[in-house]
């Protein structure tokens, strides 16, 4: 049976911060995760200022696909908002990868089954033995199902559905767009682009109010397909795929004796936009502090909205507070990005 202080049930941004910071304080510790990475991952892979600078990542250096916009493109029925901020985008199958190995954890590709109470301890399916144990597994986190689902039990009004596919195309607006309520959905739709000609795109509503009027997730895929080939992304071609996950609620218990869950295993993604990389890395580190400083883990730092994001962002920019390390949205003279450096626009 192997043993280590501290063992981390899901490699990505919650579980790899987690053990970063771990790792930085001395403990021993090991990452379990059921994929081996780098792996797939559905998400818009939109990161914020706070995300970078909590995990103290150097842009200019990151090794893999950025892009950071100066603005935020808003839509609201007819009415378009371009809100000057920053944000980030990053592939997901890149981010994780390199969030994990920066880690300095070791890793093993195991689907966690049991876990049991062992003194002041755990054991995971017979196999490891940990006196720390958190929880870092997502919405379907093993930790959450043995230790925490009692106690946080699923909003189902919180449950978001989504559609979305991540592919190769030659964008030409650098922008992020985000479509609110559009045709009544309870939710949004967002286009993201990305660095050196990778496009996501995707739609996500409160699945129990869609349930409620009659409506298809599917029908609001077919309408963002049909405004993106209009202009943003005329001969696209998709193979959508969903997934879902919850919205920030009432979070009870974070903390069980030694045991933590984090991110979507608690159930963290904000209210207003449902970003969950922040509030993933974010608890991550709150947990691995209550572990190495006796900290307690609470979740008041963890953010529940991105909007306060946004503006902390938006009065930066407007402080010219130097926020614009990052990948250029645009070759001079216009066109799609395949490498730059970020400058504002």
């Amino acid at each position: 049976m192997r043993s280590c202080d501290v063992l981390i049930v899901g490699g990505g941004p919650a579980g790899s911060s987690a053990a970063w910071q771990l790792r930085r304080a001395g403990a021993d510790v090991l990452v379990l995760d059921r994929e081996r990475f780098p792996r797939l991952k559905l998400c818009a892979g939109w990161i914020t200022p706070e995300v970078v600078r909590d995990l103290e990542i150097d842009l200019e250096a990151y090794p893999h696909r950025l892009l950071t916009f100066p603005r935020l493109r808003v839509h609201w029925g007819r009415l378009q908002v371009p809100i000057p901020c920053v944000q980030h985008s990053i592939r997901r199958f890149e981010f994780d990868a390199w969030l994990l190995e920066r880690s300095g954890a070791p890793f093993e590709q195991h689907n966690v089954r049991h876990i049991a109470a062992d003194g002041a301890g755990f054991v995971v399916d017979d196999a490891f033995r940990c006196r720390w144990l958190v929880g870092a597994g997502g919405t379907r986190c093993p930790v959450y199902r043995t230790l925490f689902r009692d106690l946080n039990p699923r909003a189902s009004e919180l449950q978001i559905v989504t559609l979305e596919h991540e592919f190769q195309y030659d964008w030409r607006d650098c922008d992020c767009h985000l479509w609110f309520f559009e045709e009544g959905l309870p939710g949004y739709s967002w286009y993201v682009p990305k660095e050196n000609g990778w496009l996501n795109v995707g739609v996500g509503g409160i699945a129990e109010r869609m349930k409620r009027s009659g409506q298809d997730i599917r029908a609001h895929w077919a309408h963002l397909a049909a405004t993106l080939e209009g202009r943003l992304a005329p001969g696209a071609r998709y193979e959508p795929t969903g997934y879902s996950y919850y919205l920030r609620g009432r979070v009870e218990v974070v903390r069980r004796d030694n045991a933590f869950i984090t991110g979507d295993a608690a159930g963290l993604a904000t209210r207003d936009l449902g970003e969950g990389i922040g509030p993933a890395v974010r608890s991550g580190l709150r947990a691995a502090q209550a572990i190495t400083d006796g900290k307690s883990y609470r979740l008041d730092h963890v953010s529940s909205a991105s909007v306060m994001s946004i503006g902390r962002s938006m009065l930066g920019r407007a402080a010219g507070a130097g926020v614009f390390s990052g990948r250029s949205p645009r070759v001079p003279g216009g066109g799609p990005a395949h490498g730059l450096r970020h400058r504002d626009q």
